[in-house]
């Protein structure tokens, strides 16, 4: 079942502006150390921080919550796959707040998708529910 559904539309050369007046203080307040490696390794620097603050805000949407309630920026971390598939990976109180939101018996699952085409970049995420393996729930008889 899907628990949740968040997008985010960013303004590239709004997060490149960003960047030349905060720098550091923008960086280390907004992204994780595993992202800002990732961005300062990239030709296109501003529009992979663009599409991971992107993903931020569509994931504090999915999760129900906006950018209130708690959450930090860095509470919400995008990794990526050997593939190069985007993951979401939530700490502090976005963990907790999905905790909340996962029906006993499920799993949650948290899918996100990344685009950008200068001066936009785009975040999907999509907060699904699974239940948890029959098998696995099942206590063996003795």
């Amino acid at each position: 079942m899907i628990l949740g559904i968040g997008t985010d539309l960013c303004n590239i050369d709004r997060i490149q502006g960003t960047l030349d007046r905060f720098g550091d203080r923008f960086r280390n307040r907004v992204f994780t150390e595993l992202e800002q490696r990732k961005a300062e390794r990239r030709a296109d620097t501003a529009g992979t921080y663009a599409k991971r603050w992107a993903a931020k805000e569509a994931c504090s949407k999915a999760l129900g919550t906006g950018l209130r309630m708690g959450i930090a920026w860095r509470d919400m971390g995008v990794a990526n796959l050997r593939t190069g598939q985007p993951v979401m990976h939530l700490t502090g109180w976005a963990a907790d707040r999905l905790a909340q939101m996962t029906p006993e018996g499920h799993e949650a699952i948290v899918h996100v998708t990344l685009t950008d085409d200068h001066p936009w970049a785009q975040a999907f995420v999509v907060i699904e529910a699974r239940p948890l393996s029959a098998r696995a729930s099942e206590a063996p008889e003795t």
